[in-house]
């Protein structure tokens, strides 16, 4: 992930076995949303890691990273010997753009990544960053790439 001047979109490396392993999770839950962990290894998300929905409200709408999930991304971060760098979740029928809730429950400092199913299809699959001042989401290049099998 590399950082750039102000007012310029960030760059993201996304390794290609880490998006599908998204947008199967993300089709998998449809029509509910899904969300899991980002590990970073230098500057390429490298691996997700699936967790619990432990959202109280509608899941088709909703999604909630708990403090127990939240724990357990942590743990699998250090036991990959990575950096924790982030989340994703999916749109169900819905674009790939963060909502007022992703806005009112997001970290600064953390990647979002948002998958948007159409139709039990994985579609569009963006990359956001809080601002650091919370007002609003600033929008990454996503770069996926292939990874040595």
């Amino acid at each position: 992930m590399t950082t750039t001047s102000a007012g310029t979109r960030r760059a993201v490396t996304l390794a290609a076995d880490a998006r599908a392993a998204i947008e199967r999770h993300a089709v998998e839950t449809y029509p509910h949303e899904c969300c899991g962990a980002l590990l970073a290894s230098g500057d390429t998300i490298v691996a997700a890691y699936p967790l619990t929905n432990t959202t109280d409200g509608p899941a088709a709408r909703r999604f909630l990273v708990g403090p127990a999930e939240y724990r357990r991304a942590e743990q699998w971060a250090t036991g990959q010997g990575g950096t924790l760098a982030g989340f994703y979740h999916s749109h169900p029928d819905h674009p790939a753009r963060p909502s007022q809730t992703d806005l009112e429950q997001a970290w600064p400092n953390f990647l979002y990544v948002i998958v948007s199913v159409l139709g039990a299809v994985a579609a569009d699959l963006t990359c956001w960053r809080l601002r650091e001042d919370r007002t609003a989401f600033e929008q990454g290049d996503l770069k996926t790439w292939p990874t040595e099998s």
